[in-house]
């Protein structure tokens, strides 16, 4: 939206400054996107009177002129416009002066021998317009000296803003102003909308098609006739106001369709009466019927679109574009105006589909007043019998008024609850009642809001206008308390576990993989899951019908791709999602992983070896580690039905499991059409505990022992169905000082070993702290570690 100064003060009768208008746009919400200042541009160029115009001595098109610039001095300078005359006054620019139409900055220079001491000026060279067959020639009366922008009459500034969607009513400079006035920056002037009764009855009337409501594409349009009018070029002082919003004036009648437009936010047209065929009708376009509007286009409508129609076919685009077989012409004398009020929903529907951008468009898909039907038809009227001369008939209507009218009540306290701001009574009245809302009350106060602000619908939107008005800049700065001295993580210790589980299995080798989180029906069954509550109602594919129970099935299918592809013995693993049942306890986060074929290839250091339980194993109690799992777990049967019953367990503490390991079921493998063994895991990361806080902020010190550590073997005899790790556990807790480390070395069962036994032999590592150990002290340990492992499992020392 652009405005001129001048032209905002016809509405706003102010002493402020360009500046004070300028940041008080930006803090009512009006923000100001460009200030452009014409006399700025011709700063230092004045008028400058021709006392002498001579041929030039050396040049046929050229002369030589003394020019006198008003301040005591007479400069020379060469012109070759054919027009340069003696006596004639125009625009001069002093050396120095950069010329905007060309770009030179203008130096003292000597043209074919003769001093030149700047430049007489043309329209086009200071961008005033194309014409550039000769210098500006200004009338005998302008003062030399003047400043050129002065007697240019380029001393407005233009202000452009951007006006957001909701505040249409800004769309006009009287809407401006009134936001203006309200932030106490003067006062603002009534629109002059005196009633003219008419001298006769309308020739043309005004009907709808439809039966008009207040919520009809067009409620109601009001329109007037007028005769014997003088269109033509309109005056000057026009001319100029829409040159410098960058409109082009046309003629008189259009020129001031255009300036209500502009200055009340009052879109209008007129017809030119005599091209019309009776009555004019509000109604729906009918299929394929077509109208060659004024931007010289031919459209094609349908009933979605609001027409303007006659009896001979269709002239208007309601709301949007006029029809040009009856636009206005320099010879018309009898005119039509037309003043309608349109739903902007489907002004901005129709121009969409249209795709028609138009300012009369603009405006209404906005909303603009209703009310402004009759009091902007009255403005036009005043304004083509000014400047156009002729009579007027009586206002004719057609239709019902939209119901605008509300009422919301803002309470004494709302202001400063929802903004922070304490806003006294008497200035939140004040504010509404300049902005146009009817109060009444003491607090709280009941607010009728005016006719052209359509998007204020609650209080809080009162609250909003009072607080603007007072200004956001008044809203208090406070800072958030801070919650600690020290920094927080980002994520939990739950939530780091998922990288911390990634980086444990690509240090082994593994790659990711990224799966979808559904499978098909059969494979979700096989592996514990398919119920009712995990179905998917619209899947992507018909097959991926159902949410994943497990993250195996998918891994399996990425290695068998892997293997059709040539890529042998995959490693894979994914940390993700899966999904037991629909309820948020159904869903866990697990790492898990698969391991196909070999395990260490053909290789000259040793024989080749497929993948086993114990691969598995390895990489869950990896992860486990990783997160901060306990280091007591126990490894005992009972994983589920999908791992190699005789091949696979579960890794507990306590009764809480883990993560399971093992060998997948060879049945599961043949389904996937896999060669070799597959390796499992699955690790769920919600199971270990959680670290508990500390009791204290001292960090460990780390203890080093000067004292060389000692490892002694132990062979026990046990029953075949003990675990392994039964025993070793036992022997590591025989004493936990002493004690650092205990592991499986040798594993024999047959000739020597009674049947339904077998011999485990363990290597158990002595740490001294406080000096070296005596023979005797370490018998007592080894009876200890002897004695715990008989008692936990059974065993007996080996002879």
């Amino acid at each position: 939206m652009k405005f001129t100064l001048s032209w905002l003060k016809e509405h706003l009768e102010t002493d402020a400054t360009l500046v004070q208008v300028r940041d008080t746009l930006t803090m009512l919400g009006l923000e100001v996107e460009g200030l452009t200042d014409p006399a700025e541009a011709l700063k230092g160029f004045v008028v400058g009177y021709v006392v002498e115009a001579v041929q030039h001595p050396n040049a046929d098109r050229l002369r030589v002129c003394k020019v006198d610039t008003g301040s005591g001095t007479v400069v020379q300078v060469v012109c070759g416009a054919p027009n340069a005359r003696t006596g004639m006054k125009g625009i001069f620019a002093p050396t120095g002066s950069y010329i905007p139409g060309t770009g030179i900055t203008l130096k003292a220079s000597k043209i074919r021998g003769e001093e030149s001491n700047g430049m007489l000026c043309s329209s086009r060279e200071l961008q005033l317009g194309d014409d550039h067959s000769g210098i500006i020639d200004l009338p005998a009366e302008t003062v030399t000296g003047q400043s050129a922008a002065e007697a240019l009459g380029l001393g407005d500034a233009v202000i452009e803003i951007k006006v957001t969607p909701n505040r249409g009513d800004c769309l006009g400079v009287h809407g401006i102003a009134r936001d203006l006035a309200a932030a106490g920056l003067g006062t603002l002037k009534p629109v002059k909308a005196d009633r003219n009764a008419g001298s006769y009855a309308s020739p043309i009337k005004w009907t709808h098609d439809y039966v008009p409501a207040p919520d009809s594409p067009c409620p109601i349009v009001v329109g007037r006739h007028f005769r014997g009018v003088k269109n033509g070029p309109s005056p000057d002082w026009l001319q100029r106001r829409l040159k410098a919003i960058g409109l082009r004036p046309i003629s008189t009648l259009v020129d001031i369709t255009n300036l209500v437009t502009f200055d009340l936010n009052r879109p209008l047209h007129v017809f030119d009466a005599a091209k019309l065929s009776g009555d004019l009708v509000m109604r729906q376009a009918r299929e394929g019927e077509q109208i060659l509007a004024l931007d010289g286009k031919t459209y094609t409508l349908d009933p979605a679109v609001s027409v303007i129609a006659d009896a001979k076919g269709v002239h208007g685009i309601g709301g949007i574009m006029g029809g040009e077989e009856t636009g206005v012409q320099e010879s018309t004398t009898e005119v039509f105006l037309e003043a309608a009020y349109f739903q902007p929903i489907g002004i901005a529907a129709s121009g969409r589909k249209l795709g028609i951008l138009s300012d009369a468009r603009y405006r209404n898909e906005r909303g603009i007043d209703p009310e402004s039907c009759w009091w902007g038809a009255e403005v036009a009227t005043r304004l083509i019998l000014d400047l156009c001369g002729g009579e007027c008939s009586e206002l004719v209507s057609s239709g019902v008024m939209p119901t605008w009218q509300r009422s919301y009540t803002l309470r004494t306290d709302r202001v400063q609850t929802l903004t922070g701001i304490e806003v006294s009574s008497a200035d939140t009245v004040s504010i509404l009642s300049k902005l146009g809302f009817g109060v009444e009350g003491s607090g709280p106060w009941t607010a009728a809001v005016p006719s052209w602000r359509p998007d204020i619908v609650g209080e809080a939107d009162l609250v909003e206008e009072v607080t603007r008005v007072f200004g956001f800049d008044k809203i208090p700065t406070t800072s958030l308390p801070p919650v600690s001295t020290m920094s927080r993580p980002v994520r939990d210790p739950l939530q780091r576990r998922t990288p911390q589980a990634r980086r444990a299995l690509a240090a082994r080798g593994m790659n990711e993989a990224v799966t979808w989180s559904f499978l098909p029906l059969k494979k979700a069954e096989r592996f514990g899951g398919g119920g009712a509550d995990v179905r998917l109602l619209n899947s992507i594919d018909a097959t991926l019908d159902t949410m994943r129970p497990s993250i195996l099935p998918n891994l399996i299918d990425a290695a068998s791709r892997n293997e059709a592809r040539g890529l042998s013995d995959p490693a894979l693993f994914e940390v993700g999602p899966q999904y037991k049942d629909a309820t948020p306890q159904g869903q866990r986060t697990v790492a898990a992983g698969i391991r196909h074929n070999m395990a260490v290839p053909r290789n000259w250091a040793g024989p080749a070896r497929t993948v086993d339980a114990f691969d598995a194993k390895a990489d869950a109690l990896a992860v486990l580690a990783a997160v901060g799992a306990p280091d007591t777990l126990a490894s005992q049967a009972g994983a589920p039905n999908w791992y190699h019953p005789g091949r696979s367990g579960a890794l507990k503490l306590g009764d809480r499991v883990m993560a399971y390991f093992g060998e997948l079921h060879p049945e599961i493998v043949a389904a996937a059409d896999l060669k070799g063994p597959v390796a499992a895991f699955e690790v769920f990361l919600d199971a270990p505990p959680l670290p508990k806080a500390k009791a204290t902020k001292a960090r460990p010190k780390l203890v080093l022992s000067a004292f060389q550590p000692l490892e002694r073997d132990f062979a026990f005899l046990v029953d075949a169905g003990v675990e392994a790790e039964k025993l070793v556990r036992a022997a590591r807790n025989a004493d936990k000082v002493m004690i650092t480390a205990a592991r499986v070395f040798d594993l024999y069962a047959g000739k020597g070993v009674p049947e339904g036994k077998k011999s485990l032999a363990i290597a158990v590592t002595l740490q001294p702290v406080e000096r070296t150990l005596t023979d005797a002290e370490i018998e007592a340990v080894s009876d200890k570690i002897v004695a715990a492992v008989a008692k936990a499992t059974g065993a007996v020392l080996r002879g």
